[in-house]
């Protein structure tokens, strides 16, 4: 995102079905030329993250996870969600920001695009223990440039984890693909959203192959 240009909400919505649960999500300039969709899953009530926990759960199941790892922090009702679901009961949660708890804690650098500049990924040294040896999946709420779910994927394989599933609610546009590369095929989605180019001051999905 450009640090000189600030989020702008449009006037326009983009509807999209997600796995039988219909939404409405507002349209966020993040640069002149670009809008996307703005999903934010703690704002979509109980029954949302239910209905999304249970999907996912779906298509996570047959891969037989051990445990469920979610990045702060719109990752984190996913992954309460997802683990109630599969009938798990802990789950890891990574971090954006030091916390008092944080020993030493292992460290990836991320980029987002609905945040500026440089973020970082910590997972408890305490947490280790739960995941290494153990089967993984990994959630989270939207994937669009993949940064923040490579992230999570290259702490769970710093702590022994091995990550055998990838959960999200939302695929948005293509760039994931490039960023996560063969990991890419572990991703399983409820739903696809594109991007948005301004054209004659309305905003229109940009073309993309499907996925």
């Amino acid at each position: 995102m450009s640090d000189s240009f600030q989020p702008v909400v449009t006037s326009q919505t983009h509807k999209v079905d997600v796995a039988g649960y219909p939404v409405e999500l507002p349209l966020v300039a993040i640069r002149p030329d670009l809008a996307i969709s703005l999903m934010m899953v703690i704002d979509l009530g109980v029954r949302f993250g239910a209905h999304c926990g249970e999907k996912l759960k779906e298509k996570l199941a047959p891969l037989q996870p051990d445990i469920v790892v979610g990045a702060a922090t719109l990752g984190i009702p996913v992954a309460i969600e997802v683990t109630r679901a599969l009938g798990l009961d802990r789950y890891v949660i990574l971090q954006k920001s030091p916390k008092v708890h944080l020993g030493d804690a292992l460290e990836q650098k991320i980029t987002s695009i609905t945040s500026k500049g440089e973020q970082r990924l910590l997972l408890d040294d305490r947490a280790v223990p739960l995941l290494k040896g153990r089967r993984v999946v990994v959630v989270d709420d939207v994937v669009a440039s993949g940064s923040s779910l490579k992230g999570s994927v290259d702490l769970v394989r710093k702590a022994g984890g091995e990550v055998v599933g990838i959960g999200v609610i939302l695929t948005e546009a293509r760039d994931w693909l490039e960023t996560l590369g063969a990991d890419a095929g572990l991703v399983k989605g409820l739903a696809h959203i594109p991007q948005f180019s301004n054209e004659n001051r309305r905003w229109a999905a940009r073309p993309e192959t499907m996925l």
